[in-house]
């Protein structure tokens, strides 16, 4: 049996939403002011809370989503809530312009910088088993968002792996997905939630 919520408990819980979309919306902003001016109108910004099942990392991470028209993508994390992130801790974590220009053009670059001590104990095998149960399963077929316009910007594909993890990610984070799309280009979805990845529409 549920007991209604309270007055009080609504008001906060509304407050707390309220107060995570302008973190959202803020991070977003700063975002788009940090990518050179001739790339924005290409590229499209996911700001979202994740929980992290490592208990050696915060709680809550922000992640940030670059995801650009060519289907190059980076993706960013800072470790605090979006309410707690300042505009230092995403130019800590933001890459160069060297890199964003790769992005746009759908080349490979890796950001942040490969660390050579990267696999030691055991950090490229299984995730926490505490890491939230995903949507999806392996070989689930699935759209994703390849680019910023929300009719065309979806690409069809296969999910080939649960909870990836590429070269210089920080200790545990990990991406959702890695799918096999159609074309033959190989992604991976950074949440697991409808705006980046989503079930074939029939």
């Amino acid at each position: 049996m549920f007991l209604p919520k309270s007055a009080n408990q609504v008001a906060q819980e509304n407050a707390d939403h309220l107060e995570m979309k302008r973190g959202i919306e803020r991070v977003e902003r700063w975002a788009l002011n940090s990518i050179p001016e001739h790339l924005r109108k290409d590229v499209l910004i996911n700001v979202s809370e994740v929980q992290c099942g490592d208990p050696n990392c915060s709680p809550i991470d922000t992640s940030i989503i670059l995801q650009f028209k060519s289907g190059g993508r980076g993706i960013l994390g800072i470790p605090s809530e979006v309410k707690d992130v300042k505009s230092k801790d995403l130019d800590d974590v933001f890459p160069p312009h060297t890199i964003l220009e790769k992005w746009h053009k759908g080349e490979d670059a890796e950001w942040p910088p490969f660390d050579e001590s990267f696999g030691l104990g055991g950090e490229r095998s299984q995730p926490n088993k505490n890491l939230p149960t995903l949507r999806f399963k392996v070989g689930q077929k699935v759209q994703c968002r390849i680019g910023p316009d929300p009719v065309d910007g979806w690409a069809s594909g296969k999910i080939i792996q649960l909870w990836y993890k590429e070269q210089g990610w920080p200790p545990g984070s990990f991406a959702p997905y890695k799918v096999d799309l159609d074309d033959g280009r190989k992604i991976f979805a950074p949440g697991d939630i409808d705006d980046i990845i989503r079930a074939i529409l029939n």
